[in-house]
C-alpha cells in the first residue's frame, strides 16, 4: 500500500476519540482488508465477533492465521474456554479497555467484525436488562428437551416475533434470554431495546460496511467452507468433542461445529453436513446484512468481483482520511491533527 495515515499529535487522538468500525457479513473480506488498514493506520485490530472469543476453536471460527495477520496484533479473540460463559457486556468492558489503551498510545482504534450487537453496544451503550431468573431458564431448558429443538424459537415468535426473526432457531442462549426478558418485564426484548435506543455516543465513529453482489458473496461462502474442511474442520470438531465440549454447549452450536458434530454423531452423512453448513452460512450472512442495514450512519462500500483487497483498502483509507479531516475542521484546529505521509 502506498500511503500510511499517521497522527501528528497523539494527545489529540484522545480528545477527538475517533473510532473506525469495519463491518459486514461473513466471507465478504473484512479480516483481510482489516489487516491492510491496521498496518496503514499503525494500530491493532479489535475483533467484534462473538464466535472468535473461544480458545481452541480456530478453523470453524475462521480466525486469521498468524501468517494472515502480517504482524498486526489482533485483540479480543481467544478470551475464554469453549465451556465458559461470555456475553456482550463482558465484550464491551474488555473492548473499552483496549480502546483506551490505544488512545493512550496515540493510535486510532480499528474495530472489525460481524456481530452487530457487539458493535452497537460498543458504540452506543448497553441496555441494562433484568437479572437472570435461573429457575425460569431451567424450566425452558426442560421444555425444549421435551418438545424439541425448535420449541423455544416458536415460543419466542409468539411473544416477540421481531427478536425471533433476528435469532437463529438453534441459538438457545439468546432465545432463552429474550423469553426471560419478556417473562420478567412483561415487554418484548425488541421493544425494550428500542426504548433504550442505544443513545450513548462516546466516540466520533466512522462505520464502514462492506458488501458484495449476493451471488459473489455466496460463492465466497461456499469456497470458505471448502477451505475450512480442507484445513481440518472435522478433526478440530472431533477434538473438541473428545475434550468434553458437548453439542449442548453454546460454543459448539456455532456454524461449522454444529453441522460437523451432527455428522460425527451419525445424524446424517458427510455430504449432508457440508450442504447444511453452506446453507446455514448463507442464511447467517443474510441475517447479518439485515442487522447492519438498520444501523444509522453506515457508509456502504461495495467490493467488485475483480477488485483486489489492496484496492479496497486504498478506497477505505480515503474515507478514513476524509473522516479525520472533518473532525479536525469541526473542532477548528485545521490540519495539525492528522496528515498523510508516504509509506
Amino acid at each position: 500500500m502506498s500511503q500510511t495515515l499517521v497522527t501528528r499529535h497523539p494527545s489529540l487522538v484522545t480528545s477527538l476519540r475517533p473510532l473506525i468500525v469495519l463491518a459486514g457479513p461473513t466471507a465478504v473480506g473484512k479480516s483481510r482488508v482489516a489487516v491492510l488498514l491496521a498496518k496503514a493506520l499503525g494500530t491493532d485490530v479489535l475483533t467484534a465477533d462473538s464466535r472468535q472469543v473461544y480458545r481452541g476453536m480456530d478453523i470453524g471460527m475462521d480466525k486469521p492465521s498468524l501468517e494472515e495477520r502480517l504482524g498486526v496484533p489482533h485483540r479480543l479473540i481467544d478470551l475464554v474456554e469453549p465451556d465458559q460463559p461470555f456475553n456482550v457486556g463482558m465484550y464491551r468492558r474488555q473492548a473499552l479497555c483496549e480502546i483506551e489503551r490505544l488512545y493512550g498510545q496515540g493510535k486510532i482504534p480499528l474495530v472489525v467484525g460481524g456481530t452487530g450487537l457487539y458493535v452497537r453496544a460498543l458504540l452506543h451503550g448497553l441496555w441494562d436488562g433484568p437479572s437472570a431468573d435461573w429457575s425460569f431458564r431451567d424450566r425452558l431448558v426442560g421444555e425444549a428437551h421435551v418438545n424439541g429443538a425448535e420449541y423455544l424459537h416458536q415460543e419466542l415468535a409468539r411473544v416477540d416475533p421481531e427478536s425471533a426473526e433476528r435469532l437463529h432457531p438453534h441459538d438457545h442462549v439468546k432465545i432463552i434470554r429474550a423469553l426471560e426478558v419478556h417473562h420478567l418485564s412483561g415487554h418484548p426484548l425488541s421493544e425494550s431495546l428500542r426504548r433504550h435506543a442505544f443513545a450513548e455516543t462516546p466516540f466520533a465513529s466512522l462505520l464502514i460496511g462492506l458488501t458484495r453482489d449476493r451471488a459473489a458473496l455466496y460463492r465466497r461462502i461456499d469456497e470458505r467452507v471448502d477451505e475450512q474442511l480442507a484445513k481440518g474442520l472435522v478433526q478440530e470438531t472431533r477434538g473438541l468433542l473428545e475434550k468434553g465440549y458437548g453439542r449442548e454447549r453454546g460454543s459448539m452450536k456455532g456454524l461449522g461445529y454444529r453441522q460437523i458434530a451432527g455428522y460425527l454423531a451419525g445424524d446424517y452423512p458427510y455430504e449432508e453436513a457440508v450442504r447444511l453448513l453452506k446453507r446455514d452460512t448463507r442464511h447467517f450472512a443474510k441475517r447479518q446484512m439485515t442487522w447492519f442495514r438498520k444501523e444509522a450512519g453506515m457508509t456502504w462500500v461495495d467490493i467488485g468481483d475483480e477488485e483486489s483487497l489492496e484496492e479496497v483498502s486504498v478506497r477505505l483509507l480515503d474515507l478514513i482520511k476524509q473522516f479525520l479531516a472533518g473532525l479536525s475542521t469541526r473542532v477548528g484546529c485545521g490540519d495539525e491533527k492528522t496528515a498523510v505521509a508516504a509509506g
